[in-house]
């Protein structure tokens, strides 16, 4: 009997137990849910050290190479320093994406900075020429060759202020305190020059040639046509202009109801502006390719629909501050 016994238990031990009760649901989604969550934290995780150590090795590059072009300012040939700032400024302009905000606006002001340092070089080892501004009569009809330049008494003042942040900073041509005046400087006056346009009202400019840099100031209801610029263009304080500019780098500041037609090598920069609106380069005059190769920039590369708005961080949704120009609004012709 007791033998039995010890049989039916034995037998009771084989027998296979019976699964537990099973996670509700509602528990499994939750589980799942935050498997999800810690992965996702992982990634970001990663590709934040990914990005971090991507902005230390290109702040690096642009630390050493800056530092060649200022040991180059104090004691090498302009044209040497000329040529290793063009190149930080590409590899400025190839790295946008791997900067912080903050960190591409520190490297930007270098640059300007070093651009102002170029042209104050130049302007010591050149003698003391003194430039012609020819005006546009007022009222001329498009197309038409300048009439003779008027008496230098009667020119709209050539603007001789300073680059930006340099108080002590070389002379700059261009033009300002102009009213509902037609305003031309051609290749000559412009082949690597920083050109400064301020305070115009109503004015329409046309710069045919290569210059170095263009800032725009305080300008208002003009039209700027401006030829390939080596470096950057600067436009701050501006409203209701039509800008036609071809440049490695554009940023604009404090401006609003304007249209910008560029050509841009990097990606064009906005802060504190509001109703702007971006097309492509359309201008064109007798030797713009003569003046696009001289300023070294690729007409084959144009960024001109590609803006980072400063004051606009959300990545879900477009800025509101700037748009593109519907092409059945776009202006084709200038002249």
């Amino acid at each position: 009997m007791a033998a039995a016994a010890g049989g039916a238990a034995a037998a009771a031990a084989e027998e296979p137990q019976a699964p537990g009760p099973a996670l509700p649901e509602r528990l499994q989604r939750r589980e799942a849910e935050r498997q999800q969550g810690v992965e996702r934290q992982r990634q970001q995780r990663e590709a934040r050290a990914v990005q971090e150590e991507r902005s230390e090795f290109v702040l690096a590059a642009l630390g050493r190479e800056r530092q060649a072009v200022e040991e180059l300012l104090a004691a090498g040939p302009p044209d040497e320093a000329a040529a290793r700032l063009q190149a930080l400024q590409k590899l400025l302009t190839d790295s946008v994406r791997c900067l912080a905000p903050y960190e591409l606006r520190q490297a930007q002001e270098a640059v300007a900075r070093l651009q102002a340092a170029l042209a104050a070089r130049r302007q010591q080892l050149q003698p003391k020429k003194r430039f012609a501004f020819r005006a546009l009569r007022k009222g001329a009809a498009p197309g038409a060759q300048p009439g003779p330049a008027e008496p230098a008494d009667e020119l709209p003042a050539p603007c001789r202020g300073v680059a930006e942040g340099e108080p002590g900073g070389p002379p700059l041509c261009g033009f300002s305190g102009a009213e509902g005046r037609e305003l031309e400087l051609g290749p000559e006056e412009l082949l690597q020059r920083d050109v400064v346009l301020a305070e115009l009202r109503g004015c329409r400019v046309r710069l045919r040639g290569n210059a170095n840099t263009l800032r725009v100031r305080d300008c208002r209801g003009c039209t700027v046509l401006c030829g390939p610029v080596s470096t950057s263009v600067l436009v701050d304080g501006c409203s209701e202009c039509q800008l036609v500019v071809a440049c490695q780098q554009l940023r604009t500041h404090r401006t609003r109801d304007s249209r910008f037609y560029i050509q841009v090598t990097s990606r064009a920069v906005i802060e504190d502006c509001t109703k702007v609106s971006f097309a492509p380069y359309a201008w064109s005059y007798p030797g713009i390719e003569r003046d696009f190769e001289s300023s070294g920039l690729d007409r084959n590369r144009n960024n001109w629909n590609l803006v980072d708005d400063f004051d606009w961080l959300a990545s879900d949704k477009p800025s509101p501050n700037w748009c593109l120009i519907p092409e059945e609004e776009r202006v084709s012709c200038w002249d």
